[in-house]
């Protein structure tokens, strides 16, 4: 009888989840969206270097430029995740997801219109939006696949630790996510086109950088999970969500 009536209160408590009219989460993706299609679009190509400093042969001093603005996708996502539940930061991905292959499709129709006569800026257009496909491919796969591990392991932590040490959460989901995504997308990417050793140190170096990025981040992150869940009156366990990542439903 008792297994029966908490059967039925966590029906209840989805079906209420399910009505409950969120204000943030919308605005919450658009941000997701945005981030991400800038930082694949305008960052993710270009090698940066401030500083140089060698260990052996590798400079740690050189990284893609999107580093600066992409681990704010896994920020948010965190957020999502923690404040909505897997299911909604599911489908918040997915978004992401056919974001980003329509912008990679929009830049390649227009880089292959004709330019009008004496318009000179062709070449210019095509070094800066000509993507290439295995580019798309490995940021479309890489970024699908890293958003929902992270998104995987921060539901599945909050449940064993209760709701207990966000900061554990974060961090730990984010040395999985990212690690997914930085060990996909440059190899995918750039194996054969940058050397095999300028893939390695901007796979490690990125890597590293994002999850200590992340780290930094970490009292924002508190703040901005504060706010929501004041704000939108939840707080979401994933103790019977179906985590296929195969799945846009919230």
């Amino acid at each position: 009888m008792t297994d029966n009536n908490d059967h039925i209160e966590r029906i209840e408590k989805a079906q209420s989840l399910s009505a409950h009219r969120f204000k943030y989460y919308d605005f919450m993706m658009a941000a997701f969206v945005a981030i991400l299609i800038c930082s694949n679009l305008i960052g993710a190509a270009k090698l940066v270097q401030f500083f140089e400093f060698h260990i052996g042969s590798w400079n740690v001093g050189l990284f893609g430029a999107g580093i600066l603005f992409f681990p704010l996708s896994y920020v948010l996502g965190d957020v999502l995740t923690e404040v909505y539940g897997y299911a909604r930061a599911r489908r918040v991905v997915w978004a992401g997801f056919a974001a980003v292959l329509f912008m990679a499709f929009m830049a390649w129709a227009v880089v292959k219109m004709p330019p009008a006569p004496g318009w000179e800026g062709q070449a210019a257009y095509e070094q800066v939006f000509g993507l290439t496909p295995r580019i798309v491919l490995a940021s479309v796969f890489a970024f699908w696949a890293g958003e929902l591990s992270n998104a995987f392991v921060m539901a599945r932590m909050k449940v064993w630790s209760g709701g207990k040490h966000l900061w554990q959460r974060t961090i730990g989901s984010t040395v999985v996510g990212q690690g997914v995504d930085s060990l996909l997308f440059y190899p995918i990417a750039f194996l054969g086109v940058w050397s095999t050793g300028q893939v390695a140190t901007v796979l490690v170096t990125n890597y590293l950088l994002k999850v200590l990025w992340e780290a930094l981040l970490t009292p924002l992150t508190y703040r901005a999970v504060a706010f929501l869940k004041r704000a939108e009156g939840v707080d979401v366990y994933d103790k019977e969500t179906n985590f296929t990542p195969f799945s846009v439903r919230s």
